[in-house]
């Protein structure tokens, strides 16, 4: 009869410990899919969601929206403190609407020797682009992350003048990003190369003539099947030279084809 208690026992015990082992993986499943996917806490409330786990694993219980709440918190406790060392990017630009942003990225390596990036914020940004300002905003940002400027290898921007002024004021070690030096060397080029301007000229022209007209679009659709030819849409140009060179090449390859 002991034997049997014991038995009974010990089997009870090791389905309890298999089964918390696998409610923590679901756990762990279901934080991650509310980060990397931007879902909501409440979709733990949604019926068809509820169905769909009940029927994959009828002894899950899911969290409650606060519960889930306070477990992505502590996630990010987690992993905010795993990286030793991070490199820093930003950027600013205005929008059509003339609203003028400011993004700030973290970059780091893994656990897993791989390299993660995290958007730290995309802040709109009403001040004056003062070398100061900029400075102010993205010291708030890294204070709210816990990122203290030890952690920080260096911040990666363009090349203006307030942008590597707010770096020295920061006492971070500025970096330019050489994608936007690569740009700014191709674009100098091609305004330098004669004949180049004005064939960017007349395909900009022509993709604004076919974009703007539905009867001029609607012939070219025919012509390009009639000979077989990729029915393609025409990109859209910048008319104040602001595109990076690739869209200008992109533009130009799809229009040469």
């Amino acid at each position: 009869m002991l034997r049997h208690f014991r038995a009974k026992h010990e089997a009870g015990q090791a389905a309890a410990s298999i089964h918390g082992d696998r409610k923590a993986k679901i756990d762990e499943a279901l934080v991650n899919m509310i980060v990397k996917d931007s879902q909501p806490f409440k979709v733990v409330e949604d019926q068809g969601f509820r169905a769909l786990v009940s029927l994959l694993d009828p002894t899950y219980v899911l969290p409650s929206r606060q519960t889930l709440k306070s477990m992505v918190e502590a996630k990010y406790h987690e992993e905010k403190q795993k990286a030793t060392a991070v490199a820093l990017t930003s950027d600013m630009w205005t929008s059509i609407h003339m609203d003028s942003y400011l993004a700030f990225t973290c970059h780091f390596v893994d656990e897993g020797d791989m390299l993660a990036t995290v958007l730290l914020a995309v802040a709109k940004f009403g001040e004056r682009h003062t070398a100061s300002n900029i400075a102010s905003v993205k010291g708030s940002i890294m204070e709210e992350w816990g990122i203290p400027k030890s952690k920080v290898m260096c911040l990666t921007t363009d090349g203006a003048s307030n942008m590597t002024l707010c770096s020295t004021m920061m006492e971070i070690r500025h970096s330019h990003c050489i994608a936007h030096a690569l740009n700014l060397v191709v674009k100098k080029s091609m305004k330098l190369t004669p004949g180049l301007e004005e064939v960017r000229t007349k395909a900009r022209d022509i993709a604004t003539h076919f974009r703007t007209s539905t009867v001029a679009r609607e012939r070219l659709l025919c012509l390009q099947k009639q000979m077989g030819a990729p029915c393609a849409k025409l990109k859209r140009w910048k008319r104040d030279g602001t595109a990076p060179w690739t869209c200008c090449k992109g533009c130009m390859s799809r229009e040469s084809q």
